[in-house]
């Protein structure tokens, strides 16, 4: 039991960590060597900011500094970060922060997603951040999948203003209970499986699922959010090639760092799965090197404590060959015709009429008992809600202000009709 306790911490602290620090990490060090060569030559992977300058070898020109920063298409043109009370912290990423803030005049919870300009830009990430805004303009007619109410810009800083979210992540409460019960782990896997298959339509892979990136709203239905790794016009045939994701959810065709397809996605939503179950994602391995070995050459194990149905939809998920996983075929409605999925009404689970098997009992907006200590015990940093004077704002600022032209938004009314 001690060496299973230390062997999940190990595994949560890990996985807090970004893909591109992560290679960068790697590198670096000897510590994860390993004989397989197909393992080596993924960990041989160039430094993140040398690989960006690989794939960004005939940059466009920079922006005019005459340039205007232009707000878009906004029905808020003049949101300012004054218009909120930031109340707590309640996620962090790598390029910013995610707060808790009331609206100043409706008085309206938010949570407001604070990404620092000149981390971006440091990272070559602008063309993750416009794809993640362009997803969320479009997730307005999906219940699973989180709302953007508007976007902003300071010159040193984006705004996301997005639906508040206070279940806590799946990530939390399988950290808590350390796996679900089948019905449970069907219903979110039926509900998680309803979002892709809605940006699979808009022609979108995620590119990136995990407990971490799954919330759960206060009546205990999965919200979908985190769209930085989207990649936008894949066609039902199309396929990409950018090595990203999270370690532990990577399918083995972007390890062989060969194109890749919306199955990826399937491929993920059955490590979730099986996350869900096992209480650990398949192939785990402290030696990261050995568990990429695993993903792409160990065959999958799964033990007798779950139904013939579980294991069948796990096997057609996490099949290797992507050409073979379920959904290469018919993308979605090969997911909801699974035998796994038959307790499940479609119709009803879309209209949130099916009733979740945990709810998270919340008493409010200021009920944070779902998030990470590690988050909300952290102070609301001072700068968050400020407007810098425009006269003293740095040439440096003025040129990461205009890598972000068009970025504000605020939906049009006939868009909730």
């Amino acid at each position: 039991m001690k060496d299973r306790t230390s062997l999940l911490t190990s595994f949560m602290k890990q996985r807090r960590m970004g893909l591109n620090d992560f290679i960068q990490r790697l590198a670096t060090s000897n510590s994860y060597a390993c004989k397989h060569p197909e393992v080596e030559s993924i960990l041989n992977l160039p430094p993140p900011q040398q690989e960006a300058e690989l794939m960004n070898a005939n940059p466009s020109p920079p922006p005019s500094p005459s340039q205007q920063i232009n707000l878009g298409p906004s029905s808020n043109p003049t949101a300012k970060p004054s218009d909120f009370h930031f109340l707590k912290v309640i996620g962090k990423g790598s390029f910013g922060k995610v707060l808790l803030a009331r609206h100043r005049n409706d008085d309206q919870f938010y949570a407001v997603k604070v990404l620092q300009k000149k981390a971006i830009l440091k990272k070559k990430e602008e063309k993750h951040i416009m794809s993640e805004r362009n997803v969320l303009l479009k997730n307005i007619k999906h219940p699973f999948l989180v709302g953007l109410h508007y976007s902003f810009q300071t010159a040193e800083k984006l705004y996301f203003v997005l639906d508040y979210i206070n279940g806590g992540e799946l990530f939390y409460h399988l950290q808590r209970e350390r796996c679900f019960l089948e019905p449970r782990a069907r219903f979110y896997t039926a509900e998680i499986a309803s979002a892709l298959g809605y940006l699979h339509s808009l022609n979108i892979v995620y590119r990136d699922l995990k407990p971490e990136n799954i919330l759960l709203d206060s009546q205990g239905h999965i919200i979908l959010t985190d769209f930085g790794l989207c990649k936008e016009n894949i066609e039902p045939n199309g396929t990409t090639s950018t090595f990203c994701g999270t370690p532990e959810y990577l399918a083995p065709e972007v390890l062989h760092k060969q194109p890749y397809d919306r199955t990826v996605d399937w491929w993920c939503l059955g490590a979730v799965l099986y996350e869900m179950l096992y209480g650990l994602p398949p192939f785990y391995s402290r030696n990261t090197a050995e568990m990429y070995d695993n993903i792409l050459n160990k065959p999958l194990q799964l033990k007798p404590n779950i139904s013939n149905a579980a294991k069948h939809i796990l096997e057609g998920l996490l099949q290797k060959d992507r050409t073979q996983r379920l959904g290469h075929t018919d993308d979605f409605e090969e997911i909801k015709n699974h035998v796994f999925f038959s307790p499940i009404n479609w119709d009803d689970l879309t209209a949130k009429k099916l009733t979740p098997p945990f709810n998270p009992n919340v008493t409010g907006p200021n009920d944070l008992r779902h998030f990470d200590p590690e988050f909300t015990d952290e102070p609301v940093p001072s700068s968050v809600g400020c407007s810098p004077d425009s006269s003293l704002i740095s040439a440096s600022i003025k040129e990461a202000a205009e890598a972000f032209l068009g970025f504000s938004y605020a939906p049009s009314m006939d868009s909730y009709l």
